[in-house]
């Protein structure tokens, strides 16, 4: 009696499934008990292949632990201590975990053959089988060819230690005057982090360029009281490179213009939008430098800006 159980969660592919039973009906004969274990979605995209060669499914407990193995493994105890005792009992799953189960239906004196998807099969398997079938491509055998076999799994190449070189013979040795004055002569020092630095501290400065301090860049690093949440600072944005004044400060929120008071929030990101402002400087130091112009309320933990312009002179 021939056996054929299915791991439906491992050879999940109807083809494959088609194309082992041509092969191992073709060497071996019909098989007597015919199933497939797994999940029930597996097992209905398997449905028409399954009912085409009269496999019974077998669904597997819904748990978050797969059951399939074990459910498999048990039945094929059971067959195997009942008779007629199988003369070949086929796992249709590459999965290293039967290995146990083969060995143990080996001892009882039953083949065993392993039918597996070409990319999953476990190779410290292979030894445990009979014999293995892989079906997919590049492995597929002819119709009627008889079961193709990995008897061993592929021994690893040997190693080949390489030689080892004899170590070069010291060059005579020159004690001429030439070879005296390089062997006098100190080694280099190697320059270390800390001589660098000490190096780079003790540079005489040199005098800046007239023209580059001719172009005023505003920076203003200096410490604030108030919370970047109060002021609106946004972390983290370059620092600025435009020169400030009003003309800049309404260019850069033309809704002060409207003569209306203002959310800081929204002054603040527009202030580091045109890169008036930088990490360092908060909008509130930033719009206090012009009292004149610009009301912040309350004075404490100011929320809005309002512009006020200043009446030209009469």
């Amino acid at each position: 009696m021939n056996l054929f159980l299915i791991d439906a969660d491992n050879l999940n592919c109807g083809a494959w499934i088609d194309e082992a039973f041509a092969v191992l009906e073709a060497a071996e004969g019909t098989f007597a008990v015919r199933r497939a274990y797994g999940s029930a979605e597996n097992l209905k995209a398997l449905a028409d292949t399954l009912r085409a060669w009269a496999v019974r499914p077998f669904v597997n407990l819904a748990l978050t632990k797969n059951t399939t193995d074990m459910a498999l493994a048990v039945d094929a105890m059971e067959l195997a201590c009942q008779g007629p005792v199988p003369n070949l009992i086929v796992i249709g799953s590459g999965d290293a975990d039967f290995t146990p189960l083969v060995v143990r239906l080996r001892e009882r004196g039953i083949r065993v053959v392993c039918v597996s998807e070409r990319g999953k099969m476990g190779r410290e398997a292979i030894p445990a089988y009979d014999q293995v079938v892989l079906v997919g491509p590049e492995m597929s055998p002819p119709d009627g060819a008889p079961l193709a076999s990995l008897a061993q799994p592929a021994r690893k190449a040997t190693r080949k230690t390489a030689a080892k070189k004899a170590p070069a013979s010291p060059e005579p040795t020159d004690n001429g005057p030439k070879a005296r004055a390089s062997a006098a002569k100190p080694a280099a020092r190697k320059t270390t982090p800390k001589t660098a630095a000490r190096k780079k501290a003790n540079a005489v400065p040199q005098a800046p360029d007239p023209a580059a301090a001719s172009q005023l860049v505003l920076e203003m690093p200096m410490p604030e009281s108030e919370s970047d949440s109060d002021s609106g600072e946004l972390p983290g944005h370059p620092a600025p490179n435009s020169v400030l004044d009003v003309s800049a400060i309404l260019a850069a929120v033309p809704a002060f213009r409207s003569g209306q008071a203002q959310p800081l929030a929204a002054v603040a990101k527009a202030l580091i939008d045109a890169k008036l402002r930088g990490k360092n400087t908060t909008a509130t130091k930033l719009l206090r430098k012009f009292p004149a112009h610009f009301v912040l309320a309350p004075s404490d933990k100011p929320r809005t800006v309002q512009y006020t312009p200043v009446p030209q002179a009469t």
